[in-house]
């Protein structure tokens, strides 16, 4: 006989059991549910696990009726098959119990009951974990528009995350592996994931009893998350839990979970509420020993943590207490070319403030460190490390002159006009504080200092004119300057545009005084004239930017004398 379309069947009825497994987990229940209150021995023990039974079998409802979308899910099968087999041990063990004085003998029979009811514990958590996930409502359908793509890569990342919170030891290994194999594949699907959850769940995961290579590849995923830098924040967010795991990864873990976590450590060491809490924590000695002793990567990685942290004085004491410099400075001879840039930048940044640290610095070779790794540098990009902490010497006087005497100048004017922006940028600030001496601007100026800076105020980042600007006015203090840059065709045109209110964020300082040093030429005060000098001048006036006004006055005479001289 034909059913009707609108009514349901036995067969059909997602209330109704009929998975095999289901069937079979229902019976097993309710059989020990029976069994129970006929129990003799250990009687606290099974009303706790009745307890526990009453949950499992409420998470059991709900799970039935989601069971619709679900037959082909290995997940959910699996933990039935799982749970199968926990019930049977626990009816077994509970008919055992009916007995006063279980054959076994009761320490063994007690020992039995427990790891039942942690096992019952376990799928009671796994299964409100499957429940919550939605995963077993996927369809598992995918499509090759771009859109149904990104469903899929949601859903897998669900499923993934699932999987990661219930089952064996093993199971979570390979989930895992395929993790990384879809973290790895796309800078899009780590924030699909990082969306979907999955941070807390890694977190978690690092922060339990589990084996050393589930940890190192939990780590592996957490570094690369925080290489996405809009996933940065999820892992900051998560605070000391996250920070306290990956140091003692940094501490015993393996090589590879040691290179991962300097990788994570990257992305949290740039607050300085982390900062302190490494510096505390004795994480700047655990990276300052793999600076020592780690693997060519390690060192490099540490490294470049160390250089974050260095930026924070409040944990400077942490990097004396372990004689950083001394280590520093070993690494920025001996290590790979990534290792001596990430050395030298974070030698940098600890003796920013201190003219004795810089006088160590000298002291024990730093300079020469700095001029082979210049000469042998893998990259013009590569220089910006060097560039900078020669500015950083150079604002110690007596550490000044020995750069001068290395023969450093050539080298910092060679690279105003390279590709990098931000080696340009450290070079003319390095010009700005080396150029303290008369015999020292009358050497840069010699060998075509000027010309390079005056291309440079045309540049289209704001902070490039600027540093170009201020290093010209401290060049012309020595008139032989003064007379290349009057050479230059488009100096002052260059100089005046600076001068513009409309080009913000740049110090109007530097070209009042750059302008200034030139105004008692008659050519040069014509040429300011023309390019709409005494316009930009007067609205700085009305702002009040020192020397803004007197040179306004100075080109204002000038114009005056041209008067008279005509009449």
């Amino acid at each position: 006989m034909k059913v009707p379309e609108n009514e349901s069947t036995p067969e059909n009825d997602p209330i109704e059991p009929t998975n095999p497994i289901i069937h079979s987990n229902s019976q097993l229940l309710q059989s020990l549910l029976d069994s129970i209150p006929h129990t003799q021995s250990f009687k606290g023990k099974w009303s706790l696990i009745r307890t526990k039974l009453s949950t499992l079998q409420s998470h059991l409802s709900d799970l039935f009726a989601a069971s619709i979308n679900a037959s082909n899910n290995p997940l959910y099968n699996d933990l039935l098959l799982s749970l199968s087999t926990t019930l049977s041990d626990a009816l077994s063990l509970s008919s055992i119990c009916h007995s006063a004085n279980p054959p076994d003998g009761k320490l063994k029979t007690q020992n039995d009951i427990d790891s039942v009811s942690a096992k019952l514990d376990n799928h009671v958590r796994d299964l409100e974990v499957l429940i919550k996930s939605g995963v077993l409502h996927e369809n598992g359908t995918v499509s090759s528009t771009t859109t149904s793509k990104r469903e899929s890569i949601r859903a897998e990342s669900r499923n993934l995350i699932t999987r990661l919170q219930i089952g064996t030891t093993e199971s979570k290994n390979s989930v895992l592996d395929s993790l990384l194999g879809l973290l790895q594949e796309d800078d899009k699907n780590v924030l699909i994931a990082v969306a979907q959850g999955i941070v807390p769940v890694l977190v978690r995961l690092l922060d339990s009893s589990s084996s050393p290579e589930i940890k190192e590849k939990t780590v592996t995923a957490i570094a690369k998350i925080s290489t996405v830098d809009s996933s940065k924040h999820v892992l900051i967010a998560e605070g000391l839990g996250l920070l306290n795991n990956l140091l003692r990864v940094l501490e015993s873990g393996s090589v590879l979970g040691k290179e991962n976590s300097c990788v994570a450590l990257q992305a949290l060491g740039h607050t300085k509420e982390n900062a302190r809490a490494i510096g505390s924590r004795g994480g700047i000695s655990s990276l300052l020993e793999i600076c020592q002793t780690g693997t060519p990567n390690s060192q490099a990685m540490a490294a470049s943590v160390l250089k974050n942290l260095a930026v924070f004085p409040e944990i400077k004491e942490n990097f004396m207490e372990e004689n950083a410099i001394m280590i520093l400075l070993r690494l920025s001879t001996s290590g790979t070319a990534l290792a001596q840039e990430n050395a030298i930048s974070c030698l940098c940044n600890l003796i920013s403030r201190d003219n004795n640290m810089k006088l160590l610095v000298a002291r024990e070779g730093g300079i020469e460190s700095i001029k082979n790794f210049w000469d042998s540098a893998p990259s013009v990009q590569s220089l910006e490390a060097p560039v900078l902490m020669l500015r950083t010497l150079a604002t110690c006087p007596s550490v000044a002159d020995v750069i001068v005497e290395n023969e450093f100048l050539p080298r910092i004017v060679g690279v105003l006009n390279c590709g990098v922006l931000g080696v340009r940028i450290a070079a003319a600030k390095a010009i700005y504080d080396l150029g303290y001496s008369t015999k020292t601007r009358k050497e840069l100026g010699e060998i075509g200092c000027i010309s390079l800076l005056v291309r440079m105020i045309e540049g289209k980042a704001v902070e490039e004119r600027e540093a170009a600007a201020r290093a010209l006015t401290n060049l012309m203090v020595y008139a032989g300057n003064r007379k290349i840059f009057r050479k230059e065709e488009r100096g002052i045109v260059n100089a005046v545009q600076l001068l513009d209110p409309l080009v913000q964020n740049l110090d109007k300082r530097y070209p009042v005084s750059l302008l200034a040093s030139l105004v008692y030429s008659k050519k040069c005060r014509k040429q300011m004239v023309d390019s709409g000098a005494c316009v930009h001048l007067q609205k700085l006036a009305e702002m009040e930017i020192d020397g803004a006004k007197k040179l306004l006055d100075c080109l204002g005479r000038g114009k005056l004398w041209g008067v008279f001289t005509r009449h």
